[in-house]
């Protein structure tokens, strides 16, 4: 089996890294927000919603745009627009420029997204499992990364220029606008044809999108709140960063075994024994102290995070005539619905505290084991159409 990737799929990974590396970046921006600023727990669960729901919740409407307009702007301007106000959350005087910050960063996230994976599986023949795998753990290996790479950027040159953070972002846009690649040309999907297509298959659509919504929901509350988690429990603010980033660096590592073994198992059982195996191991982070209890909570990302790439997949295959927008429903959309509840958990947790919270956030993944059973067998192998 070759391993090696066509053009498009490498330039867009490497957009994908830098995107996703900057989306990451709140969660350690808090610590030293929470301390420079003053934010209440209640005001960092209102910034995390805000940038979820336009990093997210916007997808949809940037992949159908994506899917009628076949133009690549949408991929090449997303990275320099994420790096830039990202970057620039340490130079915010108060928590309303947080917010403008917070929106504009998003927007080029969303933007990115849809577009980015629709040319990818377009790219990818018979092999969409590894190709998105590829796609997927690049983006899963900048979050990881994302969190130590700022706080390395504030400890060189302080808080009040983060900006520096931005320029990669910056150089991506440059280079996708000058040699990235472009959508193939094919009839514009209309909004009816496609609202037809979702309800016709709108069964194995709602059980992948539940699904996403519970990874997602865990992902979120983690990359969000396990820095300040940590440091209320008396970690260093560049420690509880690098726990963040094995986190989500096992999750990419394990997304790209989970992209592999789809084509050759199916999807359904890869969702199944994800949902069924982090819940133990997550639980167990939370309650339990010392070494041991960063070792499950990095074991604990990794088996959550190892179906990214296959929902993706098993998605695009249901409805391959407007994967910008599936890929985008699936992608943010199904992910920004639990980012909505990171407000919840940020003012429940100034009664409870955060490990209660976490933990009914953590339990959701029994229900999502019961969802994953009644998926078949053969959606998300080797690009074969959909079974149903």
């Amino acid at each position: 089996m070759s391993f090696r990737a066509p053009r498009p799929v490498v330039s867009l990974s490497g957009g994908h890294f830098l995107i996703d590396c900057y989306s990451s970046m709140f969660g350690a921006f808090l610590p030293f927000l929470h301390q420079q600023l003053d934010l209440s727990l209640a005001e960092a669960g209102i910034l995390g919603g805000v940038l979820s729901f336009s990093s997210a919740f916007m997808q949809p409407v940037y992949g159908y745009l994506a899917d009628r307009l076949r133009k690549p702007v949408f991929t090449a301007l997303g990275p320099g627009l994420a790096g830039i106000f990202i970057s620039a959350l340490g130079l915010a005087p108060n928590f309303w420029a947080l917010l403008v910050m917070v929106i504009l960063g998003g927007a080029g996230i969303s933007a990115f997204h849809p577009q980015a994976a629709s040319m990818v599986s377009e790219s990818s023949g018979r092999r969409k499992g590894f190709h998105m795998s590829v796609f997927v753990t690049t983006g899963m290996l900048g979050f990881a990364l994302g969190p130590v790479y700022i706080t390395t950027v504030i400890a060189l040159v302080g808080l009040g220029s983060s900006l520096w953070a931005g320029v990669p972002g910056v150089a991506m846009s440059l280079y996708l606008i000058r040699y990235g690649p472009t959508p193939s040309r094919v009839a514009a999907l209309h909004h009816r044809t496609l609202l037809s297509r979702l309800l016709e298959q709108r069964k194995p659509l709602l059980i992948l999108y539940l699904l996403v919504v519970i990874r997602g929901t865990i992902q979120v509350i983690f990359v969000a709140f396990l820095p300040l988690y940590l440091t209320l429990h008396g970690y260093g603010e560049s420690r509880a960063a690098l726990v963040l980033s094995l986190f989500l660096l096992a999750g990419g590592s394990a997304g790209f075994l989970g992209g592999l073994m789809s084509d050759r198992f199916g999807g359904k059982s890869i969702l199944a024994l994800s949902m069924f195996g982090c819940l133990p191991l997550l639980l167990a982070f939370l309650w339990s102290q010392g070494p041991i209890s960063i070792v499950l909570c990095i074991l604990g990302g990794g088996v959550l995070l190892s179906t990214s790439p296959v929902n993706v997949v098993m998605a695009q295959q249901i409805v391959p005539e407007a994967t910008s927008t599936i890929s985008a429903l699936l992608m943010g959309f199904a992910w920004g619905v639990g980012g909505l509840l990171l407000p919840v958990v940020g003012f429940v947790s100034q009664t409870v505290g955060l490990q209660m919270s976490m933990t009914v956030i953590v339990l959701l993944a029994l229900p999502g084991f019961v969802l994953a059973l009644k998926l078949p067998p053969g959606l998300g192998r080797g690009g074969l159409n959909s079974p149903w």
